[in-house]
C-alpha cells in the first residue's frame, strides 16, 4: 500500500514536468519557419503592398471594424489574397455576420493555412494564405448553424475582390 501511494505521489510530481516538456516540444515545432511558394523580403512586401495591406498581411494587424470596403461587397465573385492573388473565398459563402469584417462560413481549404495564435492571451485559429503566408484573419465557431457553424472573419485589406464574368 505504501509503495502504491509513493508511486502515485511520484507520478503526480513528474506529470506536470512531462506535460510541459511535451508542450515545449510542440511549441518549438510549430514555430519552425515555414517556406511558402511566394516569398519576398520584408522590404519587397513593404514596397509592393499598400500600407494597411502590408500591416495586415505581413504584421498580422487588424483593420478597424466596419472600415473595409469588402465588408459591404455584395457582388458575385472570388476573394483572393491581396499579396499573391490566390483564390481564397467565394461570394457564395459570404454572409453578413454583423462583426464589421467580411465573413465566410468556409474557404478554399487547399489555399488556407490554419494556425494557432496566442497574441491576445488565449488560443485562436489564425487564418493565413497557404501560398504566401499572409495573415488573413481568424476563424470562430459562431457562424451560421445551418451551414458549417464557422465564421472566417477576414480583413478587407487582406483580400482582392474579383467579380465573376457573368455578373
Amino acid at each position: 500500500m505504501k509503495l502504491t501511494l509513493k508511486l502515485f505521489a511520484f507520478l503526480l510530481l513528474i506529470s506536470p514536468t512531462i506535460g510541459s516538456c511535451q508542450q515545449e516540444k510542440k511549441t518549438k515545432e510549430s514555430n519552425a519557419p515555414k517556406s511558402y511558394q511566394v516569398t519576398k523580403t520584408d522590404e519587397e512586401w513593404r514596397q509592393i503592398l499598400p500600407s494597411l495591406t502590408y500591416q495586415v498581411l505581413r504584421k498580422a494587424a487588424t483593420e478597424r471594424a466596419f472600415s473595409g470596403e469588402l465588408n459591404y461587397q455584395k457582388g458575385k465573385g472570388i476573394y483572393a489574397c491581396a499579396g499573391c492573388n490566390t483564390p481564397l473565398y467565394s461570394s457564395a459563402h459570404k454572409y453578413d455576420s454583423g462583426s464589421g469584417w467580411p465573413s465566410f462560413d468556409r474557404g478554399n481549404d487547399e489555399n488556407i493555412e490554419y494556425d494557432v495564435d496566442y497574441k491576445i492571451g488565449y488560443a485562436r485559429t489564425e487564418l493565413k494564405c497557404a501560398v504566401c503566408g499572409g495573415h488573413l484573419g481568424h476563424m470562430f465557431s459562431d457562424g451560421p448553424r445551418n451551414t458549417t457553424g464557422k465564421r472566417h472573419c477576414i480583413n478587407s485589406a487582406a483580400l482582392n475582390f474579383i467579380p465573376s464574368e457573368n455578373e
